[in-house]
């Protein structure tokens, strides 16, 4: 049976992190991140996405729906690969700009 917590736990230690280095990053409460993997809450969509993209896997991983923790790119040349990693770094960088700037703001 699937088990969304588990996964999270795991793509976390995998990654050397602590849950609250990961809530840091994200913007959110240690306890959330808790709770997510321990199944007590389940993180909104936009938390989703942000988890997914910390963890360089999809949100269809996350949800149990694929098994893959990588995007495919067999059959892309390796020019269109290049722009798909460079897309996903870019929002990464904007994932942590935008979550910096709310934190600046409610510290405000």
């Amino acid at each position: 049976m699937y088990d969304f917590g588990l996964r999270l736990r795991q793509l976390r230690e995998k990654q050397n992190l602590s849950q609250s280095q990961v809530a840091q990053r994200l913007g959110i409460t240690r306890a959330a991140i808790s709770s997510y993997e321990n199944n007590i809450s389940f993180p909104s969509v936009n938390v989703l996405a942000e988890l997914a993209l910390l963890y360089r896997v999809s949100a269809d991983y996350l949800l149990g729906l694929d098994n893959r923790t990588t995007i495919v790119l067999e059959g892309l040349t390796p020019r269109q690969s290049a722009v798909i990693q460079e897309v996903m770094d870019t929002l990464v960088t904007e994932f942590k700009l935008s979550n910096r700037e709310l934190s600046i703001k409610k510290r405000s």
